[in-house]
């Protein structure tokens, strides 16, 4: 099998880009619909650099003290105060007034700033795009990630895999060479390249000659998931790492020479060696019930999940933000990040399951699907 990935190309109704934005912005704003030819509003583009801030961009543009009332001003979570270092940006302008400045908060919405008779307006309005669904079909030599970059795709496209996937395959362990995917995604364009991925609607992968398969559906009751053919759902209780691209330097054993007290203990969890500051998540929904830092543990988090489970992480090098004791959890949420705090040799994870307060092998137990599709939506 060759490793170029045979791709199909449908076709759908594509957005319209605002090439003529500034066409739009006229015909939205009655002030200057009439007065401001489009030829003469200039556009400036760029990225926000490091130290910049909406004073930096447009204080030749609005006085400071606008700039100000401005940036007190909220969409959602977001203001004018929320602008980061590397994210795009475009001011329209004429002269030295401003028409409408643009950041681009993510790949989907962008957080636009608009003068108006009144003041000015603060809003967020989605990123519009080409779209075409799209399939990959693509074999793996050496790992996912090499995988689909030599298929010519962003390494999202492996993440978003490892993500629906990760309730059954290991990311870590589990891939070899032979292994097979073939995805449904809808792409996005704009101006000809692809910035980002839309939904993956379905999604096939041959892990070790067993053929998992995963299709996006969304319930009557606007609850989206993936199912198989048969509309059992692809989740559990809980996912089968806590992370994701690393590899396991240190098993589940009753018996194992410390590396540093050098005597034999039992080590009853599963070793991630992973890059300092790779984010941990929780495998399971949950609640945190400890959490702080011990001699030998380093900083750690202690999960309590349903059914009498528990699960343990520790030598984190910190907390995510908000992390706290009693704090409920969702399953997949980052709760702290790889160190290698307490007794540890070197930037690692130290995972840990019990059930009823019995140590138990995350890599061996078996847990429950989540509920399937109801059968009176099953055609």
């Amino acid at each position: 099998m060759s490793d170029n990935p045979n791709q199909s190309r449908m076709q759908i109704s594509p957005y319209v880009f605002l090439s003529l934005a500034c066409f739009i912005l006229m015909a939205g704003s009655p002030a200057m619909a009439g007065e401001i030819p489009p030829e003469s509003i200039r556009v400036q583009k760029g990225l926000v650099k490091k130290g910049d801030t909406a004073t930096t961009l447009l204080r030749q543009y609005l006085p400071l003290s606008t700039i100000y009332r401005i940036c007190d001003k909220r969409v959602q979570t977001l203001s004018l105060t929320s602008i980061r270092a590397g994210r795009p940006f475009r001011i329209f302008s004429h002269g030295r007034k401003l028409i409408r400045f643009e950041y681009e908060v993510d790949a989907l919405q962008r957080l636009v700033l608009q003068p108006t008779a009144e003041g000015a307006d603060l809003f967020l309005e989605p990123i519009a795009y080409d779209k075409q669904y799209e399939t990959v079909s693509v074999q793996v030599r050496f790992s996912l990630f090499n995988a689909v970059r030599r298929a010519g795709e962003k390494n999202e496209l492996a993440i978003r895999l490892s993500d629906i996937f990760a309730w059954d395959i290991d990311f870590i362990r589990d891939i070899q060479a032979g292994d097979r995917f073939d995805v449904l995604v809808e792409k996005r364009f704009r101006n000809g390249k692809l910035v980002c991925y839309g939904p993956v609607l379905a999604a096939f992968f041959n892990n070790r000659n067993t053929l998992y398969k995963a299709f996006l559906y969304t319930d009557e009751s606007g609850r989206s998931g993936y199912y198989d053919e048969h509309g059992n759902s692809v989740e559990k209780a809980f996912l089968k790492a806590p992370l994701s691209f690393s590899r396991i330097s240190s098993g589940y054993t009753g018996r194992r020479l410390h590396p540093i007290l050098k005597r034999y203990l039992p080590h009853f969890g599963i070793d991630y060696a992973a890059p300092m500051g790779t984010p941990v998540k929780t495998v399971g929904d949950g609640t945190i019930v400890r959490i702080g830092s011990h001699k030998a543990m380093g900083r750690f988090v202690t999960v309590r999940h349903y059914n009498g489970y528990t699960t343990t992480y520790m030598h984190l090098k910190g907390f995510a933000r908000g992390m706290r004791k009693n704090c409920r959890l969702a399953q997949g949420q980052v709760i702290g990040f790889v160190g290698m705090t307490g007794y540890a040799t070197g930037p690692h994870l130290d995972f840990r399951m019990k059930k009823d307060g019995r140590p138990v092998n995350p890599l061996k137990h078996k847990t429950p699907s989540a509920r399937p599709v109801r059968p009176e939506e099953m055609t």
